[in-house]
This record gives structure tokens, C-alpha cells and sequence, in this order.
């Protein structure tokens, strides 16, 4: 369960809450704003508070004054064109802050991504809850034969059963033992809990409040939602990229086209094509393109 019942009455009590503002809101947002969308077994993210929309892009591009008089589809086609030939600053004017529960291994992945404000829950002043990841069995592979940070083959049978007891068993022991760390009582040691964490494994969930501006977290998304992205942070990626379409729907859907949906060609792959479509036989040793260009090329051509 991703969250209490006790919780659970806390954010609709919250959601119930309204304040007018002279600000732009989206309906569509505005109806997810607090509410839980899970991911993982234990895990989830959460809306907490959003800046801007599609017209306030188009509204610092152009810097006008309000939200002007042009066509939708005039705004739909700037957008697009910023969208394409990459330019971010617009894209900053709006912001939107997270609330996300996710396991220590997925957070230390994630935090690589230093364009954002965040702000963690505290195991040095707060007890970490007893919850931790599991995986399902379709989501246990082996290590990748050719690919030294990704994944191979599932496991099957008594390998992944073996696995699965391993994962469950650490996790269960270590927190009791993290229980009886803290513990004043005389079954205790009264440690301190800020050295006591150490205990706990990485599949533990930890929270934060996580605060990006649009552009940055659309670097986020095309990096996290790609399909080669590890699957516990790409689940998450999926969850704020639905988040993305409702809250700026036109944006969302050039990052789509010319990202998510896109693959950049280098100069020579761009030689090779234009080679091709003379009518020469290009292979790969006379490409120009190391084996693995190749291949990726070929990929992105193949669909």
C-alpha cells in the first residue's frame, strides 16, 4: 500500500481546499493536484504545486504583455519550432513540484539530475517506515552479456524464487536489527538514528518534495521514460510523463515528436543516407560509422 489510511484522509482533506488566483490554472492538472498515482509496490508520486502552461511559453517567447491574441494553432506551431531547434529558456517559465515515495537505490539514480530542487525526508530526525521493494518476477534478469549497466535473460524457477527470498529476508532482518539499534528499551541500544540508517538496504523508500522547472524535466523524461532507461526509474519517468500531457498538452506533444519519438542523426550517419539515396550500397566498414553507430542507425531506420 502506497499510502495510510490516516494519509489517505489527510490529502482529501487538502484536496478539498480551494483558493481563487489571478494565476493561469489547467483544469486537467488542477483535478490530479494531490492526489496519489502508484508506482512500484510501495511507491508513488504526487502533485504537489505547478507555475505556468503552454501560454506561458509562448508568452515569455514572444515577451508580450498577457496572454495575447494569436490562433491556437499559431501558439501549437511556436511552440513546436522552439521544440525543434532547442530552445530551453522558454520552457523555464514554468515549474512543478512533486511529492515522489521511492526506493534509496531509485533516489541515489535519480539525483544525478542536479537541475532540481529537492528536499528529503530526514533519517537522521525521523524512523524510517518498514517498506521496501520488491520485485515482481517478469522484472529479475540477469546482467547483460554486452551491456555492462543493463540487463539480460529473466530469471526462472528456483533462481528467481532464490532471489526473490534473499531480497525479502535482508530487508526484514536488517530492520529489526535497525528497530533494536534505535530501541531504549531494555532490548535496545538507543543508537542515534542518524547512524542506525546505515543498517537499512538500498531497496528501502525513502520520500521527497522534488521542484524542476519544464525544461529540466523534460531532460529528465528523455533520458528516464527512454525504453534502455533501468525499469524502476522508468516506471516513475511514465507516471510524470502523463502528468506532462495534462498539464501542458501542446508541449507535451512536440516533446513527444522530437524526442521522445525522435533519434538524432551525426553527420556521417547523415552522409551515409545521403549516399544511400544516390543509389550506393553503403556497409558499414566504408560507412565511416563505428559497428556500434552502425547498428544504432540501422535500428532507428528499421523502426
Amino acid at each position: 500500500m502506497a499510502i495510510t489510511d490516516e494519509q489517505a484522509a489527510e490529502i482529501a482533506a487538502h484536496s478539498g481546499e480551494e483558493a481563487r488566483t489571478r494565476r493561469p490554472t489547467v483544469p486537467a492538472l488542477e483535478d490530479m493536484l494531490f492526489q496519489v498515482i502508484p508506482v512500484l509496490d510501495h511507491g508513488f508520486i504526487r502533485v504537489i504545486d505547478y507555475m505556468g502552461d503552454d501560454s506561458a511559453i509562448v508568452q515569455a517567447a514572444r515577451v508580450s504583455y498577457g496572454k495575447g491574441t494569436r490562433k491556437v494553432s499559431e501558439d501549437a506551431g511556436l511552440i513546436r519550432y522552439l521544440m525543434r531547434h532547442r530552445h530551453s529558456t522558454p520552457f523555464e517559465m514554468c515549474e512543478i513540484k512533486f511529492h515522489i515515495k521511492l526506493p534509496i537505490f531509485v533516489a541515489r539514480q535519480w539525483i544525478r539530475h542536479r537541475t532540481a530542487n529537492v528536499n528529503e525526508y530526514s533519517a537522521r530526525y525521523s524512523i524510517l517506515d518498514n517498506e521496501f521493494y520488491i520485485p515482481e518476477s517478469q522484472h529479475l534478469a540477469a546482467q547483460s552479456r554486452n551491456n555492462r549497466q543493463g540487463r539480460g535473460e529473466i530469471l526462472e524457477g528456483q533462481a528467481a524464487a532464490d532471489v526473490l527470498d534473499i531480497l525479502r529476508d535482508d530487508a526484514a532482518r536488517c530492520y529489526r536489527n535497525y528497530e533494536k539499534m534505535l530501541g531504549e528499551d531494555e532490548n535496545g541500544h538507543g543508537l542515534a538514528r542518524e547512524l542506525a540508517r546505515m543498517n537499512l538496504t538500498l531497496n528501502a523508500y525513502t520520500q521527497w518534495y522534488w521542484k524542476t522547472d519544464l525544461h529540466n524535466l523534460m531532460h529528465f523524461l528523455s533520458l528516464r521514460a527512454d525504453p534502455h532507461a533501468q525499469y524502476e526509474i522508468r516506471v516513475y519517468a511514465e507516471a510524470m510523463f502523463e502528468v506532462l500531457k495534462a498539464w501542458t498538452p501542446v508541449t507535451a506533444g512536440a516533446f513527444s515528436d522530437y524526442r521522445i519519438g525522435a533519434f538524432t542523426f551525426s553527420s556521417t550517419m547523415l552522409a551515409v543516407l545521403r549516399r544511400r539515396l544516390a543509389g550506393e550500397n553503403v556497409t558499414q566498414p566504408d560507412s565511416g560509422l563505428t559497428r556500434r553507430e552502425w547498428d544504432e542507425m540501422q535500428a532507428a531506420l528499421a523502426g
